[in-house]
């Protein structure tokens, strides 16, 4: 009998419940009690989710992200939040955001500490806060977490499976603060996981899944030996152990991962479908192959009867030792597509969410354990929905398809080289040294909000509507020029997310009205669903900029979304190469750069903040990626003249290892997030000679920390190091859309008095 199971259920509950009780805390408008109750409320439900699994994960819940409950777990906490009062709670909030509530931090006693730094999960759009270490970092068990909540399921009658990320994977996704060998920890590390391992087992726990996907990735000799000896040191622990692989493919590691001393293993039988067969024939007869068949990274529905095709012989061969699962955790993913109300319904039909996908699961399993006529009508159902979408007239547009056919190599070059620009830029904009400004958006207020609730529920015309964001847009104008910045922005008031904004104006898309993704912490975002060809019937963000700019004599910039973070941040169709989807959202956004420079529009920032996430997790597969991903930014911006200035941004990534193909990009002027990582993504610049100007982040804006005037001077003084003073831009590392105006206000009034310091000091 196949057994099916789960990775992990998204947390933020169908309603962002999560999101709203973290949100509240911390302003504190409720208690750490009530945040509490409100997370055992949504383990329980999503237990009752999953009850039908014959395992269902315990642990995957997290109040922020499950990287910093592993460093709970481990007691690897960083010295600047030892010895802070408050709840356990508090000090992993302090790590992830900086703060707490206001109660727990009382500014006599804590004015906000270093927030720990975020970066992207392998090549999700899901941020975790990296590991710590130093070489005299030591690790002590804390599992406190881990048996609260198995003893919570075990109490509800769940068959629990505890979940936790590896120690090579731990290790390996973690930094090293003073530059030493983080595998010298490992010594130290695999006894904390023998004595989790034992307690687990001590408190009923039978199987342990230990997720270690950094084995997808490309690894050298010592990382491989890293596995061999951890899991030699674990394996006389009392538990059965299932070592999860996701997001790719185990390639050249098949061997390794096979000959490991657990009892089970799990695949991404989705992006890693290749590996099976020769998993067959080199797992040893006693263990457990666990089967990703679910796709748990996008929202289409499976192909059940296709699955079954290939799936049926192996549970021939491997009988009970065969389980079936999501190809990775379901955090990727909305919740319940139930919930959708206003879905256009073929384009529903199409689809599968958390719930949905479970329930696939299910199918699976009763026709693999009772034969395919128990679910017979299921199975039919299901090849209709997959038969009318692949036949849909909806999906492909043949214009589209011809306009892709005659892209060739002159729409991707500027005009001029970029010494010839920037004189020409220079003498147009007037800009001082260290030219300050924002990345796009400001404060979505409560006002902002509540004007786009009602519009969207008909109690609001359009005509009210477009004054509402008008007269927000005129308030972030004059905002920003009592600051004193030199390059303004509108603010965005208008946008409810930089990629959903996009794509509810293209033709090709469709969208979710609580298709809820978590991104970090309490931040969700609501993925836009691209499934069919993609084209731009109508100008998008004209009329906005337009509006601002009659409002002052400063520099306006233009805000787009470049075509790769918009394909990175929808779900994707899966029917065609993503980087035919790519081109189809490059032309659509080149005409509104056209249409921008048209209207007189003087600097236009196409925001790439997802390259670097769409890399490949192999570097060996990076360069096809690169080619088309640069290719596609260089169709939408270069069209313009040499005269109108091309900005970029790019947040929450290392970039120092495709910095070559950031030139090859060709923008005027990149902007990137260094606040976090005080600065080291610019240590690539010792050896690299980027040509263009640069506007490294110096306002993290995912902490409510305001940084002083001190501490900017110090972060640019820094930058200059490595970077011509007369290349530096000055501004916050990302957008200002989570932060409130008592936050921003001081902050970068801050920034613009160390801009003011710098050209005295820096000149």
């Amino acid at each position: 009998m196949a057994v099916t199971h789960n990775l992990g259920f998204p947390r933020i509950g169908a309603r962002r419940e999560l999101k709203l009780a973290l949100e509240s805390y911390w302003k504190g408008q409720s208690s750490i009690e009530a945040l509490k109750a409100l997370g055992a409320e949504l383990r329980q439900r999503h237990w009752q989710d999953q009850a039908a699994l014959d395992l269902v994960p315990v642990g995957d819940f997290a109040f922020y992200d499950q990287m910093l409950d592993m460093s709970v777990t481990l007691g690897n906490l960083p010295e600047r939040v030892r010895g802070l009062q408050g709840d356990a709670l508090d000090n992993y909030f302090r790590i992830a955001r900086g703060r707490s509530a206001p109660s727990a931090d009382d500014r006599a006693r804590c004015g906000g500490v270093a927030a720990g730094e975020m970066t992207k999960w392998f090549d999700t759009n899901y941020h975790y806060i990296v590991p710590e270490f130093t070489a005299s970092t030591r690790f002590e068990l804390d599992a406190s977490r881990l048996l609260e909540q198995l003893a919570e399921a075990e109490a509800q009658g769940v068959a629990a499976k505890p979940v936790i990320i590896g120690p090579v994977t731990y290790l390996a996704l973690g930094k090293a603060k003073d530059g030493s060998d983080r595998l010298a920890l490992l010594e130290r590390l695999v006894p904390v996981y023998a004595e989790l391992l034992h307690t687990l087992a001590a408190n009923g726990a039978e199987w342990v899944q230990i997720d270690e996907p950094i084995l997808v990735t490309e690894l050298d000799e010592h990382w491989r030996h890293a596995f061999t000896t951890a899991y030699q040191a674990l394996k006389g622990e009392p538990v059965k152990l299932l070592l999860a692989t996701y997001f790719g493919a185990l390639q050249d590691q098949q061997y390794l991962v096979a000959n490991l001393p657990v009892a089970g293993l799990h695949i991404d039988a989705v992006r890693g479908r290749n590996d099976v067969i020769p998993l067959l024939n080199l797992l040893p007869s006693n263990k457990v192959l666990s089967l990703g068949v679910i796709d748990g990274r996008n929202i289409w529905k499976t192909d059940l009867s296709a699955v079954l095709d290939w799936l049926e012989p192996i549970q021939e061969q491997l009988g009970d030792r065969l389980w079936i699962a999501p190809s990775c955790s379901l955090l990727h993913v909305p919740v319940d597509l139930e919930s959708e109300r206003q879905l256009d319904g073929e384009i529903k039909s199409w689809l599968a969410f958390a719930r949905q996908k479970l329930a696939e699961l299910r199918l699976l399993a009763t026709a693999l354990n009772q034969g395919r006529e128990a679910v017979r009508a299921e199975l039919e159902a299901n090849r209709a929905a997959i038969d009318t979408r692949r036949q849909s007239p909806r999906v492909n547009n043949p214009e589209v398809k011809t306009a892709i056919a005659r892209i060739d190599v002159r729409l991707g070059q500027r005009k001029g080289p970029y010494a010839q620009r920037a004189a020409v830029q220079a003498e147009r904009l007037r800009l001082p040294r260290f030219p300050t400004t924002t990345i796009g958006s400001f404060p979505q207020t409560a006002e902002i909000r509540q004007a786009r609730r009602r519009f969207k529920a008909g109690e609001l015309d359009e005509a009210a509507y477009r004054q509402v964001m008008r007269t927000e847009i005129a308030c972030c104008v004059r905002e920003q020029e009592a600051l004193g910045l030199d390059v303004l922005v509108h603010g965005e008031a208008e946008r409810n997310d930089m990629v959903e904004y996009f794509g509810e104006q293209l033709d090709g898309y469709a969208f979710s009205q609580f298709g809820w993704v978590q991104s970090y912490g309490s931040r969700c975002v609501k993925p836009p669903i691209l499934f069919g060809d993609i084209s731009r019937p109508r100008a998008m963000t004209l009329e906005w900029i337009r509006y601002a700019q009659s409002l002052t004599d400063k520099p306006m910039k233009g805000m787009l979304t470049g075509p790769v973070t918009i394909l990175n941040w929808s779900f994707v169709r899966d029917d065609q190469p993503r980087s035919v989807s790519c081109r189809q959202l490059a032309l659509a956004i080149r005409q509104e750069v056209l249409d921008l420079e048209r209207a007189g529009v003087r600097i236009i920032q196409i925001d790439e903040a997802a390259l670097r996430e769409g890399l490949p997790l192999r570097r060996s597969q990076w360069q096809d990626y690169l080619d088309w991903a640069v290719e596609c930014f260089r169709i939408t911006a270069n069209g313009v003249a040499d005269e109108t200035q091309i900005h970029t941004h790019m947040c929450y990534s290392e970039f120092n290892d495709i910095i070559a193909a950031i030139a090859d990009m060709d923008a005027d002027v990149i902007t990137i997030e260094t606040s976090r990582s005080d600065m080291e993504l610019l240590d690539v610049f010792d050896d690299f000679q980027y040509p263009n100007e640069i506007g490294p982040g110096v306002y993290d804006i995912h902490s409510p920390n305001v940084p002083s005037e001190q501490q900017v001077v110090q972060l640019m003084c820094k930058a200059a190091e490595r970077i011509p003073a007369e290349r530096l831009w000055v501004n916050p590392d990302c957008g200002l859309k989570t932060r409130q105006w008592d936050e921003v206000i001081p902050a970068l009034t801050n920034m613009v008095a160390a801009a003011k310091t710098l050209r005295a000091t820096l000149s």
